[in-house]
């Protein structure tokens, strides 16, 4: 049982976790051991709450294929437990951050005071670079 929040919690069965082979360097461990975890979840077959789908399914994340099915591979760990464990907390925190609701920006203007610094700051900019033209004697 996998827990997103107080009320949201995915069971086993919706998760499909296969071990396979690590990629990369590693020597005689990585070419023996299936230490790495595959793991599938299928969006639109869970029992997550229709706003936790639809808003999982807005997101442009290269870990959810069209099918709208999360694929997420977890190898940085030399055991199958801890990969396991790494997988199933980048789930649920994939899953958490599509509920969180971004703060609206407000159109602010800038005050007067700023306005007045930033043209001070211009004209002594300008008045700088003028002192480094050709001098006339």
């Amino acid at each position: 049982m996998l827990t997103i929040s107080t009320h949201v919690q995915i069971a086993d069965w919706e998760i499909d976790i296969t071990a396979i082979r690590a990629q990369g360097a590693g020597g005689q461990n990585v070419n023996k051991v299936s230490s790495a975890i595959h793991l599938r979840f299928n969006i639109h077959r869970s029992s997550l709450p229709a706003f936790y789908k639809e808003r999982l399914l807005q997101l442009s994340d290269q870990r959810i294929n069209k099918e709208g099915e999360i694929i997420i591979k977890a190898q940085s760990f030399r055991t199958q437990e801890k990969n396991r464990e790494d997988a199933l907390q980048r789930l649920a925190s994939l899953i958490k951050s599509a509920t969180v609701t971004q703060k609206k920006r407000r159109a602010t203007k800038p005050s007067r005071n700023a306005k007045k610094k930033r043209m001070d700051k211009k004209t002594q900019r300008g008045q700088t670079k003028s002192l480094r033209g050709r001098i006339d004697h």
